[in-house]
């Protein structure tokens, strides 16, 4: 009764229209001042980065004013992308990897995208902070579990207001699933599955002059994310990627805002796949250098977490092995199960309801996905289309720049990223100790418990 009354109180705030103005205890102070428009910094301007940047240049509210890399063919590429659009050239901070600190001096930026190597976030995020600039970060998982706090603090103590860019829950299908459980239709929920199930070996091996899938090196050697995201996989073992299947899930039981992650177990299988992808590739072989390499990364990790309402949530972590992308979403409630097939497609995935389902069957969701389909994506469909991932980067990038002008409350806030992000520095400890139960600290200090959903609220952001 108690989520019941919760949710008739989100659908009636909503219907006032008053959820842009519920400007909640992090961002009160700072970003009362409304804005016409938003000066840009990148930080990182990788592959990532790059579809950021083209997502800011599409806009006439946006100014790029500067890009900060240290790999000079990633700048090149971001350049090509801003003369595309035909817009001023960003001034470059390419001298070595601590030139972003120059870029943050700079007087004429409001806000920066974070999109470098996991390791460097948080420490990007806080001196970011630290020089007065709002911060739009991108996922993964913190490096150790005193990341997360360390953004908190920093957070709180400069006032600066930072979201999570986690994109998938503004996939389209997720949105349509978002608003029937806001509406009750599967009634009280009880269990959620997410994941990310997206075979990335010819990501994490390539030869560093053509993308994906043409080589079996990595390092210096690499191309993108080859460079650097490969070693996480030969020093950790753990959920390394947390944020796309929780992300989702998260939001539809109202993480951080009358309920929040209490507990979580971690098992990671034995380690096979990216060695096997090495021996058979035919620029590596068994005789290859990197066939003697010792991953410690499980090929697939399994989460299970327990929250302070009751419900339970499963995320799976399957990267190594040679499988098509799906990431795995179940949304189950006392009265209904939806599970997905592929990325956004209505018209794929099972669902079922047992006051509208007959023969015990289940159904193609997608005239429930028609019917139910969330308000932001009816009004920006059109804004979306030609945006990277399905639409999503549109949605998630609209709203962190719509909130800054607005001085609206982020969706995905600071909280957030650091709950989603403990679950890497917390699985990896339960998979060293066997399963180990873990407690997942409560970042917000309390503030859950009154704290109020914002995320899917507005048809504005």
């Amino acid at each position: 009764m108690k989520n019941m009354h919760r949710r008739k109180f989100i659908k009636d705030t909503a219907r006032a229209g008053i959820a842009i103005s519920l400007l909640n205890f992090q961002i009160k102070n700072f970003t009362s001042e409304k804005k016409n428009s938003v000066r840009i910094g990148m930080i990182a301007v990788g592959l990532r980065g790059q579809l950021h940047l083209s997502e800011m240049l599409k806009r006439n509210d946006v100014e790029v004013i500067a890009m900060a890399d240290p790999d000079k063919r990633m700048m090149e590429m971001a350049q090509q992308v801003v003369k595309k659009f035909n817009k001023k050239p960003p001034e470059e901070y390419g001298n070595g990897p601590y030139d972003y600190k120059n870029l943050l001096k700079r007087k004429d930026i409001d806000a920066v995208f974070i999109s470098s190597p996991w390791e460097w976030h948080i420490p990007q995020g806080i001196d970011a902070m630290n020089a007065g600039k709002i911060v739009g970060m991108e996922v993964c998982g913190a490096i150790k579990l005193q990341d997360c706090w360390d953004i908190v603090n920093a957070h709180e103590k400069t006032k600066i207001p930072v979201m999570i860019l986690e994109n998938v829950c503004y996939r389209r299908d997720i949105m349509a699933v978002h608003n029937m459980v806001r509406k009750g239709m599967f009634g009280e929920i009880i269990h959620l599955h997410g994941g990310y199930q997206h075979d990335l070996r010819g990501v994490l091996f390539n030869d560093g002059i053509t993308p994906y899938n043409s080589g079996v090196e990595f390092g210096e050697k690499g191309f993108s994310e080859a460079k650097w995201r490969t070693q996480h996989y030969i020093n950790r073992n753990g959920e390394n990627y947390p944020t796309h299947g929780l992300g989702p899930v998260g939001t539809m039981i109202d993480i951080n805002r009358g309920n929040r992650l209490t507990k979580l177990s971690s098992v990671a299988t034995k380690t096979r796949g990216l060695h096997r992808y090495i021996v058979n590739h035919p620029k590596g072989g068994a005789n290859h250098p990197n066939a003697k390499i010792k991953f410690k990364q499980g090929d697939i990790v399994t989460t299970q977490i327990q929250t302070a309402n009751g419900e339970t949530i499963i995320l799976s972590l399957d990267t190594c092995s040679p499988r098509p992308y799906n990431l795995g979403f179940r949304v189950q409630g006392i009265n209904g199960i939806w599970q997905d097939h592929h990325e956004g497609e209505p018209d794929r995935g099972m669902i079922y309801f047992e006051d509208r389902s007959s023969n015990d069957q289940w159904e193609n969701p997608k005239k429930y996905m028609e019917e139910h389909d969330h308000p932001l994506w009816k009004r920006f469909e059109k804004d979306a289309q030609s945006s990277g991932h399905g639409g999503m980067d549109f949605f998630v990038d609209n709203a962190f720049i719509e909130c800054i002008k607005r001085g609206a409350p982020f969706p995905l806030d600071v909280y957030d990223l650091a709950t989603w992000y403990a679950i890497t520095p917390l699985s990896e400890k339960s998979i060293a100790m066997g399963g180990q139960v873990q407690s997942i600290p409560d970042f917000t200090r309390g503030k859950w418990k009154t704290k109020q959903p914002v995320f899917g609220i507005s048809d504005e952001f």
